[in-house]
Protein backbone atom coordinates (compact mmCIF):
# COMPACT_ATOMS: atom_id res chain seq x y z
CA UNK A 1 0.00 0.00 0.00
CA UNK A 2 1.57 3.29 -1.15
CA UNK A 3 2.14 5.92 1.56
CA UNK A 4 2.12 9.38 -0.03
CA UNK A 5 4.20 12.17 1.46
CA UNK A 6 1.01 14.16 2.02
CA UNK A 7 -1.84 11.74 2.84
CA UNK A 8 -5.47 12.67 3.49
CA UNK A 9 -7.48 11.69 6.56
CA UNK A 10 -11.24 11.74 7.10
CA UNK A 11 -12.65 11.77 10.62
CA UNK A 12 -16.01 10.06 11.17
CA UNK A 13 -18.19 10.53 14.25
CA UNK A 14 -18.87 6.80 14.55
CA UNK A 15 -21.72 6.85 17.07
CA UNK A 16 -23.57 9.64 15.27
CA UNK A 17 -23.25 7.84 11.94
CA UNK A 18 -24.55 4.60 13.42
CA UNK A 19 -27.49 6.45 14.99
CA UNK A 20 -28.43 7.71 11.53
CA UNK A 21 -28.05 4.21 10.09
CA UNK A 22 -30.22 2.83 12.91
CA UNK A 23 -33.05 5.15 11.96
CA UNK A 24 -32.89 4.09 8.31
CA UNK A 25 -32.62 0.37 9.18
CA UNK A 26 -35.29 0.40 11.88
CA UNK A 27 -32.97 -1.39 14.32
CA UNK A 28 -29.72 -0.70 16.20
CA UNK A 29 -26.83 -0.50 13.75
CA UNK A 30 -23.30 -1.77 14.37
CA UNK A 31 -20.02 -1.35 12.49
CA UNK A 32 -21.08 -4.26 10.28
CA UNK A 33 -23.94 -2.11 8.94
CA UNK A 34 -21.68 0.58 7.48
CA UNK A 35 -22.41 0.21 3.76
CA UNK A 36 -19.67 -0.92 1.41
CA UNK A 37 -20.88 1.80 -0.96
CA UNK A 38 -19.90 4.45 1.60
CA UNK A 39 -16.44 2.95 1.99
CA UNK A 40 -16.13 2.87 -1.80
CA UNK A 41 -17.06 6.55 -1.89
CA UNK A 42 -14.41 7.48 0.69
CA UNK A 43 -11.78 5.59 -1.28
CA UNK A 44 -12.83 7.26 -4.52
CA UNK A 45 -12.60 10.67 -2.86
CA UNK A 46 -8.90 10.05 -2.36
CA UNK A 47 -8.56 9.44 1.36
CA UNK A 48 -5.76 7.32 2.77
CA UNK A 49 -6.86 7.21 6.41
CA UNK A 50 -10.28 6.93 8.06
CA UNK A 51 -10.49 7.90 11.72
CA UNK A 52 -13.44 6.28 13.44
CA UNK A 53 -13.98 8.43 16.52
CA UNK A 54 -15.20 6.92 19.81
CA UNK A 55 -15.40 3.19 19.20
CA UNK A 56 -14.10 2.00 22.58
CA UNK A 57 -16.07 0.92 25.64
CA UNK A 58 -17.36 3.61 27.98
CA UNK A 59 -19.26 3.19 31.24
CA UNK A 60 -22.46 4.24 33.01
CA UNK A 61 -20.62 6.45 35.50
CA UNK A 62 -19.34 8.73 32.75
CA UNK A 63 -22.75 8.77 31.12
CA UNK A 64 -24.38 9.90 34.38
CA UNK A 65 -21.95 12.80 34.64
CA UNK A 66 -22.60 13.79 31.03
CA UNK A 67 -26.36 13.77 31.59
CA UNK A 68 -26.30 15.75 34.84
CA UNK A 69 -23.52 18.32 34.28
CA UNK A 70 -25.44 21.63 33.90
CA UNK A 71 -22.85 23.37 31.73
CA UNK A 72 -22.52 20.46 29.35
CA UNK A 73 -26.29 20.05 29.24
CA UNK A 74 -26.74 23.64 28.06
CA UNK A 75 -24.28 22.99 25.25
CA UNK A 76 -26.11 19.80 24.25
CA UNK A 77 -29.44 21.66 24.14
CA UNK A 78 -27.95 24.34 21.90
CA UNK A 79 -26.89 21.60 19.49
CA UNK A 80 -30.12 19.59 19.78
CA UNK A 81 -33.11 21.72 20.84
CA UNK A 82 -35.13 18.46 20.96
CA UNK A 83 -32.50 16.78 23.16
CA UNK A 84 -33.44 13.37 24.61
CA UNK A 85 -31.66 11.42 27.32
CA UNK A 86 -30.69 8.68 24.89
CA UNK A 87 -28.82 11.27 22.81
CA UNK A 88 -26.26 11.60 25.63
CA UNK A 89 -24.13 8.45 25.69
CA UNK A 90 -21.22 9.95 27.59
CA UNK A 91 -17.87 11.12 26.28
CA UNK A 92 -16.04 8.75 23.98
CA UNK A 93 -12.86 9.86 25.78
CA UNK A 94 -13.96 8.54 29.18
CA UNK A 95 -12.82 5.05 28.19
CA UNK A 96 -13.28 2.06 30.49
CA UNK A 97 -11.69 -0.58 28.24
CA UNK A 98 -9.84 -0.63 24.93
CA UNK A 99 -12.27 -3.03 23.37
CA UNK A 100 -14.90 -2.00 20.87
CA UNK A 101 -18.12 -0.92 22.54
CA UNK A 102 -20.70 -3.69 22.83
CA UNK A 103 -23.32 -1.50 21.12
CA UNK A 104 -21.03 -1.05 18.12
CA UNK A 105 -20.60 -4.79 17.56
CA UNK A 106 -17.47 -5.54 19.59
CA UNK A 107 -13.94 -6.28 18.44
CA UNK A 108 -15.08 -8.77 15.81
CA UNK A 109 -17.14 -6.13 13.99
CA UNK A 110 -14.17 -3.75 14.00
CA UNK A 111 -11.91 -6.46 12.57
CA UNK A 112 -14.37 -6.99 9.72
CA UNK A 113 -14.60 -3.25 9.11
CA UNK A 114 -10.81 -2.95 9.06
CA UNK A 115 -10.58 -5.69 6.46
CA UNK A 116 -13.21 -3.95 4.32
CA UNK A 117 -11.19 -0.73 4.55
CA UNK A 118 -7.94 -2.52 3.72
CA UNK A 119 -9.42 -3.98 0.53
CA UNK A 120 -10.11 -0.41 -0.60
CA UNK A 121 -6.65 0.88 0.23
CA UNK A 122 -7.87 2.67 3.36
CA UNK A 123 -6.10 2.60 6.74
CA UNK A 124 -7.88 2.68 10.07
CA UNK A 125 -7.13 5.25 12.78
CA UNK A 126 -8.56 4.94 16.32
CA UNK A 127 -8.37 6.89 19.59
CA UNK A 128 -5.86 6.49 22.38
CA UNK A 129 -6.37 8.54 25.56
CA UNK A 130 -3.09 8.49 27.51
CA UNK A 131 -3.85 10.99 30.26
CA UNK A 132 -6.90 9.48 31.97
CA UNK A 133 -9.56 6.78 32.08
CA UNK A 134 -13.28 6.73 32.72
CA UNK A 135 -14.58 6.83 36.30
CA UNK A 136 -15.52 3.15 36.34
CA UNK A 137 -12.45 1.66 34.71
CA UNK A 138 -11.57 -1.75 36.24
CA UNK A 139 -8.21 -0.36 37.33
CA UNK A 140 -9.98 1.67 40.04
CA UNK A 141 -10.56 -1.61 41.90
CA UNK A 142 -7.66 -3.66 40.58
CA UNK A 143 -4.85 -1.08 40.40
CA UNK A 144 -5.66 2.11 42.31
CA UNK A 145 -1.92 2.82 42.39
CA UNK A 146 -2.14 3.73 38.69
CA UNK A 147 -4.04 6.93 39.60
CA UNK A 148 -3.30 10.31 41.21
CA UNK A 149 -4.67 10.29 44.75
CA UNK A 150 -5.88 13.40 46.56
CA UNK A 151 -5.81 14.63 50.14
CA UNK A 152 -8.27 16.58 52.26
CA UNK A 153 -6.12 19.64 51.62
CA UNK A 154 -6.37 19.14 47.85
CA UNK A 155 -10.14 19.13 48.13
CA UNK A 156 -10.08 22.39 50.08
CA UNK A 157 -7.90 24.12 47.48
CA UNK A 158 -9.41 22.65 44.29
CA UNK A 159 -12.60 20.68 44.97
CA UNK A 160 -13.49 20.63 41.25
CA UNK A 161 -10.39 18.54 40.53
CA UNK A 162 -11.11 15.59 42.85
CA UNK A 163 -13.82 13.04 43.46
CA UNK A 164 -14.53 10.28 45.94
CA UNK A 165 -14.74 6.95 44.17
CA UNK A 166 -16.85 4.18 45.74
CA UNK A 167 -15.09 0.82 45.80
CA UNK A 168 -15.74 -2.60 47.31
CA UNK A 169 -12.36 -2.38 49.08
CA UNK A 170 -12.79 1.11 50.46
CA UNK A 171 -13.52 4.52 48.98
CA UNK A 172 -10.71 6.57 47.47
CA UNK A 173 -10.18 10.26 46.79
CA UNK A 174 -8.85 10.44 43.23
CA UNK A 175 -8.03 13.29 40.87
CA UNK A 176 -9.94 14.04 37.71
CA UNK A 177 -7.96 14.07 34.49
CA UNK A 178 -7.01 17.61 33.49
CA UNK A 179 -4.47 19.91 31.88
CA UNK A 180 -2.63 22.56 33.90
CA UNK A 181 -4.83 25.45 32.76
CA UNK A 182 -8.41 24.25 33.30
CA UNK A 183 -10.48 22.39 35.90
CA UNK A 184 -10.59 18.62 35.71
CA UNK A 185 -12.88 16.68 33.40
CA UNK A 186 -15.45 15.33 35.89
CA UNK A 187 -16.12 12.10 33.98
CA UNK A 188 -12.46 11.00 34.13
CA UNK A 189 -9.71 9.93 36.53
CA UNK A 190 -6.09 11.07 36.20
CA UNK A 191 -3.42 8.45 35.58
CA UNK A 192 -0.14 8.80 37.49
CA UNK A 193 2.72 8.83 34.97
CA UNK A 194 5.24 9.24 37.77
CA UNK A 195 4.54 5.56 38.51
CA UNK A 196 6.50 3.28 36.11
CA UNK A 197 3.80 0.61 36.53
CA UNK A 198 1.21 2.99 35.11
CA UNK A 199 3.38 3.64 32.09
CA UNK A 200 3.90 -0.07 31.52
CA UNK A 201 0.15 -0.68 31.77
CA UNK A 202 -0.56 2.03 29.17
CA UNK A 203 2.07 0.63 26.81
CA UNK A 204 0.29 -2.71 27.11
CA UNK A 205 -2.94 -0.98 26.10
CA UNK A 206 -1.20 0.54 23.09
CA UNK A 207 0.16 -2.85 22.05
CA UNK A 208 -3.39 -4.23 22.17
CA UNK A 209 -4.75 -1.37 20.08
CA UNK A 210 -1.94 -1.82 17.55
CA UNK A 211 -3.45 -5.20 16.71
CA UNK A 212 -6.82 -3.61 15.95
CA UNK A 213 -5.92 -0.72 13.64
CA UNK A 214 -3.16 0.97 11.65
CA UNK A 215 -2.63 4.04 13.80
CA UNK A 216 -3.84 6.08 16.76
CA UNK A 217 -4.70 9.68 17.35
CA UNK A 218 -3.44 10.36 20.87
CA UNK A 219 -5.72 12.65 22.82
CA UNK A 220 -3.95 15.63 24.48
CA UNK A 221 -0.67 13.77 23.99
CA UNK A 222 1.49 16.51 25.54
CA UNK A 223 -0.11 16.13 28.99
CA UNK A 224 2.14 13.17 29.86
CA UNK A 225 5.38 14.96 28.91
CA UNK A 226 7.57 15.19 32.02
CA UNK A 227 7.57 19.00 32.18
CA UNK A 228 3.82 19.32 31.61
CA UNK A 229 2.97 16.54 34.04
CA UNK A 230 5.15 18.11 36.73
CA UNK A 231 3.56 21.51 36.16
CA UNK A 232 0.11 19.98 36.55
CA UNK A 233 0.70 17.56 39.43
CA UNK A 234 3.93 18.62 41.13
CA UNK A 235 5.72 15.35 40.48
CA UNK A 236 8.23 14.38 37.82
CA UNK A 237 7.33 11.62 35.37
CA UNK A 238 9.81 9.63 33.26
CA UNK A 239 9.58 9.99 29.48
CA UNK A 240 6.72 7.90 28.12
CA UNK A 241 6.38 8.43 24.38
CA UNK A 242 9.83 7.38 23.10
CA UNK A 243 9.55 3.99 24.80
CA UNK A 244 5.87 3.56 23.92
CA UNK A 245 6.30 4.31 20.22
CA UNK A 246 9.44 2.17 20.04
CA UNK A 247 7.77 -0.83 21.65
CA UNK A 248 4.73 -0.64 19.40
CA UNK A 249 6.80 -0.32 16.23
CA UNK A 250 8.89 -3.32 17.21
CA UNK A 251 5.70 -5.31 16.84
CA UNK A 252 3.98 -3.27 14.10
CA UNK A 253 6.72 -1.42 12.16
CA UNK A 254 4.47 0.94 10.14
CA UNK A 255 2.10 1.80 12.96
CA UNK A 256 1.21 5.51 12.88
CA UNK A 257 1.08 7.90 15.85
CA UNK A 258 -0.68 11.26 15.54
CA UNK A 259 -0.55 13.70 18.46
CA UNK A 260 -3.23 16.13 19.47
CA UNK A 261 -0.85 18.77 20.84
CA UNK A 262 -0.90 22.47 21.69
CA UNK A 263 1.34 25.11 23.36
CA UNK A 264 3.99 24.98 20.58
CA UNK A 265 5.04 21.47 21.61
CA UNK A 266 4.58 19.99 18.13
CA UNK A 267 8.30 19.53 17.44
CA UNK A 268 8.77 17.97 20.87
CA UNK A 269 6.15 15.33 20.09
CA UNK A 270 7.67 14.60 16.68
CA UNK A 271 11.06 14.11 18.30
CA UNK A 272 9.55 11.58 20.71
CA UNK A 273 8.29 9.22 18.04
CA UNK A 274 5.13 10.73 16.56
CA UNK A 275 4.51 10.66 12.82
CA UNK A 276 2.19 13.66 12.86
CA UNK A 277 1.22 16.47 15.22
CA UNK A 278 -1.77 18.80 15.12
CA UNK A 279 -0.98 22.15 13.47
CA UNK A 280 -3.15 24.29 15.72
CA UNK A 281 -0.87 27.26 15.12
CA UNK A 282 -1.72 27.41 11.41
CA UNK A 283 -5.42 27.05 12.21
CA UNK A 284 -5.31 29.94 14.70
CA UNK A 285 -3.44 32.19 12.27
CA UNK A 286 -5.93 31.45 9.51
CA UNK A 287 -8.77 32.29 11.90
CA UNK A 288 -7.10 35.65 12.60
CA UNK A 289 -7.30 36.45 8.88
CA UNK A 290 -3.84 37.96 8.25
CA UNK A 291 -1.52 36.66 5.55
CA UNK A 292 1.88 37.51 7.00
CA UNK A 293 1.71 35.24 10.10
CA UNK A 294 0.43 32.40 7.91
CA UNK A 295 3.25 32.94 5.42
CA UNK A 296 5.82 33.08 8.22
CA UNK A 297 4.47 29.79 9.56
CA UNK A 298 5.06 28.20 6.15
CA UNK A 299 8.74 29.21 6.21
CA UNK A 300 9.46 26.28 8.55
CA UNK A 301 11.56 23.40 7.24
CA UNK A 302 9.86 20.60 5.37
CA UNK A 303 11.15 18.06 7.89
CA UNK A 304 8.71 19.79 10.27
CA UNK A 305 5.90 20.89 7.96
CA UNK A 306 5.60 17.47 6.36
CA UNK A 307 4.75 16.02 9.78
CA UNK A 308 1.93 18.43 10.65
CA UNK A 309 -1.76 17.49 10.54
CA UNK A 310 -3.52 20.45 8.97
CA UNK A 311 -7.21 20.97 9.59
CA UNK A 312 -10.01 23.54 9.57
CA UNK A 313 -12.32 21.72 11.94
CA UNK A 314 -12.51 18.58 14.04
CA UNK A 315 -14.67 17.36 16.92
CA UNK A 316 -13.02 19.88 19.29
CA UNK A 317 -13.07 23.00 17.10
CA UNK A 318 -16.04 24.99 15.82
CA UNK A 319 -17.37 24.01 12.43
CA UNK A 320 -15.38 25.68 9.66
CA UNK A 321 -18.55 26.99 8.00
CA UNK A 322 -19.38 28.79 11.25
CA UNK A 323 -15.85 29.93 12.09
CA UNK A 324 -14.84 31.24 8.65
CA UNK A 325 -16.91 33.69 6.61
CA UNK A 326 -17.77 32.76 3.01
CA UNK A 327 -14.83 33.53 0.76
CA UNK A 328 -12.41 33.44 3.66
CA UNK A 329 -13.42 29.79 4.20
CA UNK A 330 -12.42 28.73 0.70
CA UNK A 331 -9.15 30.70 0.78
CA UNK A 332 -8.23 29.17 4.14
CA UNK A 333 -9.03 25.69 2.82
CA UNK A 334 -6.76 26.16 -0.20
CA UNK A 335 -3.92 27.17 2.14
CA UNK A 336 -4.61 24.40 4.66
CA UNK A 337 -4.97 21.48 2.31
CA UNK A 338 -2.54 22.38 -0.47
CA UNK A 339 0.29 22.91 2.01
CA UNK A 340 2.60 20.00 2.85
CA UNK A 341 1.61 17.65 5.65
CA UNK A 342 -1.34 15.43 6.47
CA UNK A 343 -4.67 16.81 5.13
CA UNK A 344 -7.21 16.33 7.92
CA UNK A 345 -10.94 16.62 7.10
CA UNK A 346 -13.97 16.16 9.35
CA UNK A 347 -17.34 14.58 8.63
CA UNK A 348 -19.85 17.31 7.75
CA UNK A 349 -17.20 19.80 6.63
CA UNK A 350 -17.82 19.31 2.91
CA UNK A 351 -21.56 19.88 3.34
CA UNK A 352 -21.06 23.11 5.30
CA UNK A 353 -22.46 21.86 8.60
CA UNK A 354 -22.42 24.67 11.17
CA UNK A 355 -23.19 22.98 14.50
CA UNK A 356 -20.37 21.28 16.36
CA UNK A 357 -21.36 17.90 17.85
CA UNK A 358 -20.00 17.20 21.32
CA UNK A 359 -18.23 13.82 21.75
CA UNK A 360 -20.83 13.14 24.47
CA UNK A 361 -23.67 13.06 21.92
CA UNK A 362 -24.70 10.29 19.54
CA UNK A 363 -27.13 12.28 17.40
CA UNK A 364 -26.58 15.18 15.02
CA UNK A 365 -29.00 18.00 14.26
CA UNK A 366 -30.62 18.19 10.84
CA UNK A 367 -28.87 20.84 8.75
CA UNK A 368 -29.15 21.90 5.15
CA UNK A 369 -26.25 21.26 2.80
CA UNK A 370 -24.37 24.29 1.48
CA UNK A 371 -24.32 23.31 -2.19
CA UNK A 372 -21.78 25.95 -3.23
CA UNK A 373 -19.36 24.89 -0.51
CA UNK A 374 -19.78 21.25 -1.41
CA UNK A 375 -18.94 22.03 -5.03
CA UNK A 376 -15.83 23.85 -3.85
CA UNK A 377 -14.68 20.85 -1.82
CA UNK A 378 -15.41 18.51 -4.72
CA UNK A 379 -12.97 20.53 -6.84
CA UNK A 380 -10.41 20.72 -4.05
CA UNK A 381 -10.52 16.97 -3.36
CA UNK A 382 -10.05 16.29 -7.07
CA UNK A 383 -6.87 18.39 -6.94
CA UNK A 384 -5.63 16.55 -3.85
CA UNK A 385 -5.84 13.23 -5.68
CA UNK A 386 -3.11 14.40 -8.06
CA UNK A 387 0.33 12.95 -7.36
CA UNK A 388 2.04 16.33 -7.80
CA UNK A 389 0.52 17.69 -4.58
CA UNK A 390 0.68 14.33 -2.79
CA UNK A 391 4.28 13.36 -3.51
CA UNK A 392 5.89 16.35 -5.21
CA UNK A 393 8.47 18.90 -4.06
CA UNK A 394 7.09 22.00 -2.32
CA UNK A 395 8.60 25.48 -2.36
CA UNK A 396 7.33 28.74 -0.83
CA UNK A 397 7.59 31.65 -3.28
CA UNK A 398 8.37 35.33 -2.83
CA UNK A 399 5.64 37.87 -3.57
CA UNK A 400 6.95 41.36 -4.37
CA UNK A 401 5.15 44.75 -4.72
CA UNK A 402 3.60 45.39 -8.12
CA UNK A 403 4.78 49.01 -7.87
CA UNK A 404 6.48 51.23 -5.36
CA UNK A 405 4.29 51.59 -2.29
CA UNK A 406 2.08 48.63 -3.23
CA UNK A 407 1.52 47.33 0.33
CA UNK A 408 -1.07 44.76 -0.73
CA UNK A 409 1.67 42.41 -1.95
CA UNK A 410 2.02 41.51 1.73
CA UNK A 411 -1.47 39.94 1.54
CA UNK A 412 -0.31 37.12 -0.74
CA UNK A 413 0.84 33.61 0.02
CA UNK A 414 2.15 31.56 -2.88
CA UNK A 415 4.00 28.30 -3.37
CA UNK A 416 4.91 25.80 -6.05
CA UNK A 417 4.50 22.03 -6.21
CA UNK A 418 6.75 20.19 -8.69
CA UNK A 419 6.53 16.49 -9.53
CA UNK A 420 9.46 14.27 -10.45
CA UNK A 421 8.06 14.29 -14.00
CA UNK A 422 8.23 18.09 -14.07
CA UNK A 423 4.53 18.85 -13.61
CA UNK A 424 4.01 22.13 -11.77
CA UNK A 425 1.15 23.54 -9.69
CA UNK A 426 1.29 27.16 -8.55
CA UNK A 427 -0.95 28.01 -5.58
CA UNK A 428 -1.55 31.72 -4.94
CA UNK A 429 -3.94 33.16 -2.35
CA UNK A 430 -4.82 36.76 -1.53
CA UNK A 431 -5.53 36.14 2.14
CA UNK A 432 -7.11 39.50 2.88
CA UNK A 433 -10.47 41.26 2.80
CA UNK A 434 -9.21 43.71 0.15
CA UNK A 435 -8.18 43.54 -3.49
CA UNK A 436 -4.42 42.99 -3.79
CA UNK A 437 -1.66 42.96 -6.39
CA UNK A 438 1.82 41.46 -6.53
CA UNK A 439 4.45 39.77 -8.63
CA UNK A 440 5.08 36.13 -7.80
CA UNK A 441 8.71 35.20 -8.38
CA UNK A 442 8.91 31.80 -10.03
CA UNK A 443 12.06 29.64 -10.11
CA UNK A 444 13.87 29.72 -13.43
CA UNK A 445 13.09 26.93 -15.85
CA UNK A 446 14.61 26.24 -19.23
CA UNK A 447 11.95 26.65 -21.88
CA UNK A 448 13.65 28.41 -24.76
CA UNK A 449 11.45 31.10 -26.25
CA UNK A 450 8.24 29.27 -25.58
CA UNK A 451 5.30 30.81 -23.76
CA UNK A 452 4.22 29.71 -20.31
CA UNK A 453 0.55 28.91 -19.86
CA UNK A 454 -1.22 29.29 -16.51
CA UNK A 455 -4.53 27.42 -16.31
CA UNK A 456 -6.54 27.68 -13.08
CA UNK A 457 -7.73 24.28 -11.93
CA UNK A 458 -10.16 25.86 -9.44
CA UNK A 459 -11.65 28.48 -11.77
CA UNK A 460 -11.83 29.77 -15.33
CA UNK A 461 -8.65 31.85 -15.59
CA UNK A 462 -6.20 30.86 -18.31
CA UNK A 463 -3.46 33.04 -19.75
CA UNK A 464 -0.10 32.86 -21.48
CA UNK A 465 3.03 34.74 -20.43
CA UNK A 466 6.41 35.32 -21.99
CA UNK A 467 9.02 33.15 -20.28
CA UNK A 468 11.67 35.88 -20.29
CA UNK A 469 9.27 38.43 -18.82
CA UNK A 470 8.39 35.96 -16.06
CA UNK A 471 12.05 35.46 -15.31
CA UNK A 472 12.67 39.18 -15.08
CA UNK A 473 9.65 40.32 -13.05
CA UNK A 474 7.58 37.32 -12.07
CA UNK A 475 3.90 36.59 -12.59
CA UNK A 476 1.66 39.60 -12.05
CA UNK A 477 -1.54 38.92 -10.09
CA UNK A 478 -4.41 41.25 -9.29
CA UNK A 479 -6.90 39.39 -7.14
CA UNK A 480 -10.10 40.16 -5.22
CA UNK A 481 -10.57 39.73 -1.49
CA UNK A 482 -9.92 36.11 -0.48
CA UNK A 483 -9.10 35.24 -4.09
CA UNK A 484 -7.12 32.13 -4.97
CA UNK A 485 -5.68 30.29 -7.93
CA UNK A 486 -4.29 26.80 -8.35
CA UNK A 487 -2.47 27.03 -11.67
CA UNK A 488 -1.33 24.15 -13.82
CA UNK A 489 1.84 25.53 -15.45
CA UNK A 490 2.87 24.30 -18.89
CA UNK A 491 5.06 25.60 -21.69
CA UNK A 492 3.62 25.91 -25.18
CA UNK A 493 5.00 26.71 -28.61
CA UNK A 494 4.97 30.44 -29.25
CA UNK A 495 1.90 31.54 -31.19
CA UNK A 496 2.18 33.47 -34.45
CA UNK A 497 2.55 37.21 -33.90
CA UNK A 498 -0.98 38.02 -35.03
CA UNK A 499 -2.47 35.46 -32.58
CA UNK A 500 -0.26 36.19 -29.58
CA UNK A 501 -1.89 37.60 -26.47
CA UNK A 502 -0.51 40.94 -25.34
CA UNK A 503 1.94 40.27 -22.50
CA UNK A 504 0.10 42.69 -20.25
CA UNK A 505 -3.32 41.06 -20.59
CA UNK A 506 -4.84 37.94 -19.19
CA UNK A 507 -6.59 35.70 -21.67
CA UNK A 508 -9.94 36.09 -19.93
CA UNK A 509 -9.87 39.76 -18.89
CA UNK A 510 -12.38 39.19 -16.11
CA UNK A 511 -13.12 42.19 -13.91
CA UNK A 512 -11.20 42.32 -10.66
CA UNK A 513 -14.31 41.70 -8.58
CA UNK A 514 -14.91 38.31 -10.18
CA UNK A 515 -14.35 35.72 -7.40
CA UNK A 516 -11.16 33.68 -7.61
CA UNK A 517 -10.00 35.15 -10.95
CA UNK A 518 -6.92 37.17 -11.86
CA UNK A 519 -6.76 40.30 -13.96
CA UNK A 520 -3.57 40.82 -15.92
CA UNK A 521 -1.37 43.89 -15.48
Amino acid sequence: MHSPLCPSLYQINTRVWLTELSHSLGRPATLDDIPDAELDRLSTMGFDWIWFLSVFQTGPAGQRVSRTNPEWRREFEETLPDLREEDIAGSGFAITAYRVHDLLGGDAALARLRERLRRRGLRLLLDFVPNHTGLDHPWVDEHPEYYIHGTDQDVVHAPQNYTTVKRTRGDLLLAHGRDPYFPGWPDTLQLDYANPATQEAMISQLLKIAGQCDGVRCDMAMLVLPDVFERTWGRRAPLFWPEATRRVRERVPRFCFMAEVYWDLEWTMLQQGFDYAYDKRLYDRLRDGHARPVREHLHAGLDYQGKLARFMENHDEPRAAAAFAPGMHEAAAVITYLSPGLRFFHQGQFEGRRKRISPHLVRAPLERTDDALQRFYDRLLALLRNSTVRDGDWRLLECTPAWKGNWTSDCFIAWLWTSTAGDRRLVAVNYAANQSQCYVRLPAQDGGDRLVRFEDLMGAACFDRDRHDLGARGLYLDMPAWGYHVFDITTIDEAPADERLPATLSSNRLPAVQPRQSRGA
